[in-house]
């Protein structure tokens, strides 16, 4: 029998020591080390897989590796494959996180009983199978190959997936997992490294897709150690306001596709809704025009979307202006508004001026820059904009109009929405594509301020 020992782990970010020590030298944290007993390993072999199936791997020719051209998954859930990059890869291993509550477990439940044509194995260590069959009834979809189990222990999820053989593993969640090779308490650093390498070998030598549903610190982190991060093949962040029905589904790294792409929900209560088109769920229905209020076409990877950018200017009640935004990057608003101070001759800095973008949405697309300006000088003059008018333009330190990416795919999507008129720069122009909505083609600031307000 192997000998017992112990050691020390970082609670933050996995570090480990032979010793305690009060602050780690890692992540520079204070009173963050906690004893963790390590057994011998001895003689392990792969979870999940049977002793005569294992062979030792040999090297070879990259030019000589074959692959089947169809090597995604098709999964039902357009939004969830549009983020992993076109579908699911078989053998990827996928960690999905998000706060507590914000629908982490209806996703992936919804995506065990959408997919009719595959067998899914549901892994719960957080709920009962009554209450799984609950949440089921509320969704509403009915799959006769998804199974549920209730389990913490790795090595029996393991004899149960080789009975079973299932195309697609879901885990909920990796923090309740343990496995009998490391003697710690669930959750911690030890048990949430092994059980996701364990879970890694298996992914890797049966080609099963599994994914991970991880805890979140209190600073929005993942939690366990940062080697989970690097350890997995895709990470997915789900992200929201409570005040908000609106979800969304981002990729902070991704092998097998763009980190780019945004994946949009709304929470019912019914389960979550796929949303297709957000540039309508994006934009106000208003029945009269107000001031401080401008539509600006911005890109989430390959998806445009049409967005509503509201601003207040009103006078510095307390003697220093303040500056508030929500949803945009507040220095990138007090360098707009330095411009307009600077470049064009608008008294702004003795003002308020609060900024934000409508729907909950986080925005740091160059390209709404002129909406922006837009609607801040809107509000400060307090001329509404034409509800059929949108923008897609940066704008630089000098007050030019500057060019964006992808134009093309933003005057499309306005017209598909009912705009009647665009604001782009003027070396945008080359290339466009012939559209039944009219083209501003501006140069400067003070030619967007003429036009609108004459």
């Amino acid at each position: 029998m192997a000998k017992t020992k112990s050691a020390f782990f970082c609670q933050s970010c996995g570090a480990q020591s032979a010793k305690w020590i009060g602050n780690c030298p890692s992540c520079n944290e204070w009173n963050t080390y906690v004893e963790e007993i390590i057994q011998g390993e001895g003689d392990k072999k792969t979870p999940g897989i049977s002793a005569k199936s294992q062979r030792a791997n040999t090297p070879h020719l990259i030019n000589e590796i074959t692959f089947s051209s169809e090597n995604r998954i098709e999964i039902q859930d357009k939004e969830l494959a549009r983020v992993l990059g076109g579908g699911l890869v078989p053998g990827s291993i996928v960690l999905f996180g998000g706060e507590p509550g914000i629908g982490k477990s209806t996703l992936m439940l919804q995506l065990a009983l959408k997919e009719n044509k595959l067998k899914v194995l549901y892994v719960s260590g957080e709920e009962s199978e009554q209450q799984i069959r609950m949440r089921a009834e509320r969704i509403g979809y009915s799959n006769p190959n998804c199974y549920i189990l209730t389990e913490t222990s790795t090595q029996n999820i393991f004899k149960q997936i080789e009975t079973l053989e299932p195309n697609i593993l879901i885990i909920d969640s990796i923090q309740t997992l343990h496995t009998a090779y490391i003697d710690s308490s669930p959750g911690s650093i030890s048990q949430i490294r092994e059980c996701a390498s364990e879970l890694l070998r298996f992914a890797k030598e049966s080609s099963i897709p599994v994914f991970l549903v991880g805890h979140i610190t209190k600073d929005g982190n993942l939690a366990g150690p940062k080697i989970l991060e690097h350890m997995v093949d895709t990470v997915l962040q789900f992200e929201g306001d409570r005040n908000h029905v609106y979800r969304l589904l981002r990729s902070q790294k991704n092998r097998f596709g763009s980190t780019n792409e945004l994946g949009i929900y709304e929470m019912q209560g019914s389960g979550l809704r796929e949303v297709n088109n957000p540039s309508e769920i994006l934009i106000t229905t208003r029945d009269e025009q107000l001031s401080g209020i401008a539509i600006s076409a911005t890109l989430e990877g390959v998806r445009p979307l049409l967005i509503e950018t509201q601003a207040l200017v009103s006078s510095a009640a307390y003697g220093t202006p303040q500056r508030s935004s929500t949803g945009f990057d507040l220095r990138r608003l007090s360098m707009l508004l330095a411009v307009l101070e600077k470049r064009c001759g608008f008294k702004l800095g003795i003002k308020d001026v609060f900024l934000n973008i409508a729907g909950g949405l986080r925005v740091d697309d160059p390209a709404i820059d002129l909406g922006v300006v837009c609607a801040i000088l809107s509000s400060s003059e307090d001329i509404a904009i034409s509800p059929k008018v949108c923008f897609a333009a940066e704008v630089g330190l000098s007050g030019e109009i500057r060019p964006v990416t992808r134009v093309d795919q933003r005057i499309l999507e306005a017209e598909k929405l009912g705009f009647e008129e665009i604001f782009i720069s003027k070396y945008n122009l080359k290339g466009l594509p012939k559209a039944g909505i009219k083209i501003h083609a501006v140069s400067k600031v003070e030619d967007v301020f003429e036009q609108l307000f004459g």
